[in-house]
């Protein structure tokens, strides 16, 4: 399996070793990715910057830190570090692999984060470059793109508005996990139509947008569904 990640991230370890601890989350023994994490997230941070500052000649600062976050955010490594399919080779302690942590958004963002950071001092910075330029792939050559897509909660109030139907509410009805890794449940519910939805997410913004993003799939379902 180490063998296979390699391939998809176009770069072959002299140290192994580095690849292994990246992908160790603290749950499961001293040896683990946190440090790792906190190096990777800074040789983001400035090559994605560095890239875009070279790369989009019309942005001014705000368009540029906007299109940094987005490509930096939580998520977007989250989907990254599936397309690597990571959570079939993270080592994990036992009671973060029963909770599920192997698909968690922030375990996985920051197993990729580790993973740029081993790069960099398996290889250097420009091994390390290489890596965060092709694990962005597209999405760093148009920044523009993830920028123009309108969330899910956007997306579901437009949806109700075009309808002259009321907002959703939205309610945090579970939180598990300790402080620093808690896990969100909140419902979204549009009284009038007697509907409502779960979404779960590693902060309570990121369980509204799947409350919201599972609760516009079941209402344009039912629209089918009549037709």
């Amino acid at each position: 399996m180490i063998e296979r990640l390699q391939r998809r991230l176009g770069y072959q370890f002299g140290d192994q070793g580095l690849l292994l601890r990246a992908l160790t989350h603290r749950s499961a023994g001293p040896d683990h990715n946190e440090r790792l994490e906190f190096l990777g997230d800074a040789i983001l941070g400035f090559e994605t910057a560095d890239y875009l500052f070279h790369h989009v000649d019309k942005a001014d600062e705000g368009q540029l830190s906007r299109m940094r976050a987005h490509l930096v955010k939580r998520e977007t490594l989250a989907e990254i570090g599936r397309e690597l399919q990571l959570r079939q080779i993270l080592n994990l302690g036992p009671g973060e692999l029963r909770s599920g942590g192997q698909n968690r958004d922030s375990i996985l963002a920051d197993a990729v984060e580790a993973i740029i950071a081993a790069a960099y001092l398996d290889g250097g910075i420009d091994k390390a470059r290489q890596l965060v330029r092709h694990l962005l792939g597209e999405r760093l050559t148009r920044p523009n793109k993830g920028l123009q897509q309108k969330d899910a909660k956007t997306r579901l109030q437009e949806y109700l508005q075009a309808r002259h139907l009321p907002l959703p509410a939205y309610q945090v009805t579970r939180v598990d996990g300790d402080q620093h890794r808690q896990q969100f449940t909140v419902t979204c519910r549009v009284e009038q139509l007697n509907v409502h939805s779960e979404g779960r997410g590693g902060s309570r913004r990121r369980a509204e947008q799947m409350a919201a993003e599972n609760l516009l799939q079941t209402l344009t379902a039912q629209v089918s569904a009549n037709e």
